[in-house]
């Protein structure tokens, strides 16, 4: 059973063909970086406008790579929540029209759900887990029951750790993305010379959130004041010491949620999955199992759309023409009492 993906929930132009859930024939990512880099981050009119012209042809593309006719596709599941509506909108109306003219069903994706099942794309992988979403837009810690079930047990009470990491980028003049030029700058640089403070919320219901406002504020204006005194004051160290306090915080939450969940398989996924650091973080220890995807996996992609709708479909949750797009989603915001 082929499935047409479609994703276009920030400034990613997606489409992909995937059959079972798992065998991946195409996945082709157009990348609005070069449009958005000038401004440091994601301009969303430009975005909207970019998945306008591109929309169309990105999934002929795809079609073509699998050697596939939209007489072979099945289904077509499509983002609708969470992202910039503008976007969002573009890729829900494109593939209504689809559905619409050429009588397919229609399956709505969650795009939350689908980059947590992006590493089920090339693995079995047994629920439960704790599962770890880290992007620029959310930072999410859950345990995961299935593919469209998740008890959010931590986020961020502020800034997502990729919104973090590309405002430090900005002010720096590090780089676009942030999450990206930090990583590669960090590896020529001492994590230890600035010890820069971790948030502290490890009381209650919120002993498994994180806070990245004030590692933000520190960095920008009071690198001084956590200096060691010893290292070089050079970029390519202040990049090294954030990173290392922005990874180890999620780390030490993850781990000690899994721990308190009694679950020993950990899953992440999201652009920010694809950090060098987190990845070596997780892979020294030895009492869970790390689960990530691949590196072409972690960045916005259709295939994860595909493969989750393929899972919706099987169960037979297939969206009507009244489904709309939705910028936030309020279940991945755990309630305090």
């Amino acid at each position: 059973m082929k499935i047409l993906g479609i994703e276009s929930s920030c400034d990613e132009c997606s489409a992909a063909v995937v059959e079972d859930g798992r065998r991946i024939h195409s996945n082709v990512i157009l990348s609005q970086i070069d449009f958005h880099k000038p401004y440091y981050g994601v301009v969303p009119e430009i975005a909207s406008r970019k998945h306008i012209e591109w929309i169309g042809a990105v999934v002929q593309e795809a079609l073509a790579k699998a050697a596939t006719t939209m007489a072979d596709i099945e289904a077509i599941a499509v983002t609708y929540r969470p992202g910039l509506i503008g976007s969002l909108l573009v890729g829900l109306s494109f593939a209504k029209g689809l559905s619409w003219g050429l009588g397919k069903p229609l399956v709505g994706v969650d795009h939350i759900l689908a980059h947590l099942y992006a590493p089920h794309l090339e693995r079995d992988i047994a629920y439960p887990y704790l599962g770890l979403l880290v992007s620029g837009g959310h930072t999410i810690i859950a345990v995961v029951e299935r593919h469209d079930r998740i008890q959010v047990l931590g986020t961020t009470i502020d800034d997502a750790v990729g919104e973090a990491f590309d405002k430090v980028a900005k002010f720096y003049d590090i780089g676009f993305p942030g999450g990206v030029a930090i990583d590669k700058l960090s590896a020529s640089g001492d994590a230890l010379a600035y010890r820069f403070p971790r948030s502290s919320l490890h009381k209650g219901d919120a002993r498994y959130d994180v806070s990245y406002s004030g590692l933000k504020t520190a960095v920008i204006h009071q690198s001084d004041s956590f200096w060691n005194g010893k290292a070089e004051k050079s970029i390519a160290n202040i990049a090294a010491s954030f990173q290392k306090a922005a990874i180890d915080t999620l780390v030490d939450r993850t781990l000690a949620a899994a721990a308190d969940n009694g679950l020993r398989r950990i899953v992440a996924g999201g652009g920010v999955a694809a950090n060098s650091y987190l990845r070596a973080r997780m892979a020294s220890e030895k009492e869970v199992e790390v689960i990530f995807p691949s590196l072409r996996l972690c960045t916005d992609n259709a295939a994860m759309v595909a493969g989750w709708g393929y899972r919706a479909y099987l169960e037979g949750n297939v969206a009507d023409f009244s489904l709309n797009a939705e910028a936030r989603v309020p279940m991945f915001k755990r309630t305090y009492p």
